[in-house]
């Protein structure tokens, strides 16, 4: 594990770091109690995610233990707890209309691989690269799909399939609303209030499972008196030799590996094609959200993760949720929150909250069968409110600079309106360009005739460029008619305030020095010996120009011929 560790991909450097300084009853005591708390919010919500996609309630089960169990061991981050998402939800929903379980699976695996791909090219830090309103932007679109989803079982309005765009599925919502079952919006509403207010009335239990308590408790009292509610038990059943089950399957998650026929079939080329973008989002978005969530950590338990061990784990966790039938997993904010304010000290704690949850699995399936569904979706609207970061939207739109708020407002309408893909795509490149136009201002040219020391001979021309030079300053920067003067002889390009240079300034560079603007004048470069490095190796094809290099500009006029100084 070790070389492999060293030498390939990095793993298991959280839990290799935290044994290392020695683990004590005490500390597995603080990690237990942890994983309890937290096992007790990630049931009802890993049942809620796989819903809210279109598929039975276990399979978010099976992710939450699959994923649950392995990345923490495998990471590297010490208290990250890690399994589904709500982010997944706008991405798997149309997956699965399409292209069933089996789309997600041949999905999740896939960008387990790229997951993989990333931490082996040692990629982790880049990730933090996307800009902050692109992020903010897609988050709190992705909590206003997934509230106005979950409307449909909150107040039991009997929408059997949402489909269409965002809109769309808004009248669809709209037009069912004179439908409303009474007992279903009693028991959503209720469950959503607790789950508001819960730390008002005790801090020792998590306000989720106060409000699911509630919900179910009520939910109860109306079947004993022969009120029909929608609960996990009559909406879901699974089948197994035969034999159909109600509810969830109170059984571990079994592995599968791919055959020659069957579900689990060898995948196929158009498959393959097909997937492969969807594949590259569930990896990008996975990835961001792991590591912004480890980076969240860090900041409250004051820990340091390793983004690339935690890539690599979270590739393993993705693939292996596959072969167990599970939707795709990352790295949870609240979850990871809860793990760290209920004292989880090592990522033992996050493994065992799964393990916990395998065995409510296995020895509570028919008390679990009684949650009403609309406490679920009350729990998806608290996690949609929780995600939506609208303290951080509103800062923005008050406090940001004009660019910021477009990137936020572009990224935040198409992530609703059309899909997440084009959202951060667009959002991204809009960040790009915008983030070019502001360095492209601040990159200037201009012609000295003075300098500190004094005036400058009369036949040279002292031209000072300050900030980058590339691509997209180089028309505004490098114009030759700045250079058309008869008088001069001698040019000293001052490039001691350039950061840096890409291809295309190299070239307009060269393409000035060689031309006809500078033809039969001498030329002095002064700038960072990394910077004039680049420009003499450009330029070293070209023997009919008279180029040389200084270290400063007094150092250039110092060394010019007492005929080329004097006029």
């Amino acid at each position: 594990m070790t070389m492999l560790a060293d030498k390939f991909i990095p793993l298991s450097t959280a839990l290799r770091e935290t044994l290392s300084r020695g683990y004590s009853v005490k500390t597995f005591g603080q990690d237990a109690l942890a994983a309890l708390i937290v096992s007790m919010v990630a049931l009802p919500l890993s049942m809620a995610l796989a819903i809210a996609v279109g598929l039975p309630p276990q399979y978010g089960l099976y992710t939450a233990i699959v994923a649950g169990i392995t990345v923490p061991l495998l990471g590297g981050s010490v208290t990250q707890v890690s399994g589904p998402t709500a982010a997944f939800v706008v991405i798997l929903a149309p997956l699965v209309t399409q292209f069933g379980l089996r789309g997600i699976i041949l999905a999740e695996m896939m960008a387990g691989v790229m997951l993989l791909m990333l931490a082996w090219a040692r990629l982790g830090k880049f990730i933090n690269f996307v800009p902050y309103p692109v992020s903010t932007g897609f988050t709190a679109a992705i909590a206003v799909v997934l509230g106005t989803l979950s409307l449909n079982d909150l107040l039991g309005l009997g929408v059997e399939k949402l489909q269409g765009s965002y809109i769309d599925k808004v009248i669809l919502l709209a037009s069912h609303v004179p439908g409303l079952r009474w007992p279903e919006a009693c028991i959503g509403l209720l469950s959503l209030v607790i789950m508001f207010t819960g730390k008002r009335i005790t801090s020792k239990v998590p306000s989720v499972v106060l409000g699911i308590g509630a919900g179910t408790l009520l939910a109860m009292i109306f079947q004993h008196t022969g009120i029909s509610v929608a609960t996990l038990g009559n909406q879901f059943s699974y089948e197994v030799g035969g034999i159909t089950g109600h509810g969830i399957p109170p059984f571990p998650p079994s592995f599968h590996f791919f055959s020659s026929k069957g579900f689990f079939a060898w995948p196929t080329y158009l498959e393959l094609k097909t997937l492969m973008m969807p594949a590259f989002v569930i990896a990008v978005l996975a990835a961001l959200e792991s590591l912004l969530s480890a980076t969240v950590s860090d900041g409250m338990a004051r820990t340091r993760h390793n983004p690339n061990a935690e890539l690599a784990a979270l590739g393993i966790g993705n693939i292996l949720c596959g072969f167990a039938s599970g939707i795709p997993a990352t790295g949870a904010i609240a979850r990871t929150t809860t793990n760290i304010k209920s004292g989880g000290k090592t990522p033992l704690a996050s493994s065992m909250h799964a393990v916990l949850i395998m065995l409510y699995v296995l020895a509570l399936a028919p008390v679990i069968d009684r949650i009403p569904m609309a406490s679920l979706a009350a729990l998806l609207v608290l996690t949609a409110y929780n995600m939506s970061h609208y303290r951080q939207f509103y800062r923005i739109l008050t406090i940001a600079p004009r660019q910021d708020i477009i990137v936020l407002l572009v990224c935040f309408g198409l992530t609703v309106f059309i899909d997440m893909v084009a959202g951060v795509s667009v959002g991204i490149g809009l960040a790009a360009l915008l983030f070019i136009q502001r360095m492209s201002a601040i990159t200037e040219g201009q012609v000295h005739e003075t300098i500190e020391a004094g005036s400058l001979p009369p036949n040279v021309l002292l031209y000072r460029i300050s900030g980058p030079l590339f691509f997209a300053t180089v028309e505004r920067t490098l114009d030759r008619t700045a250079f058309l003067r008869n008088h001069i002889d001698t040019l000293i390009f001052d490039l001691r305030e350039v950061p840096l240079i890409d291809m295309t300034g190299l070239v307009a560079l060269k393409n000035l020095l060689t031309g006809d603007a500078l033809s039969g004048k001498k030329v002095v470069l002064c700038g960072r010996p990394d910077i004039l490095h680049k420009i003499m190796q450009k330029l070293a094809s070209e023997k009919q120009i008279n180029v040389r290099m200084a270290a400063s500009v007094e150092e250039a006029l110092a060394g010019l011929t007492p005929t080329a100084s004097a006029v």
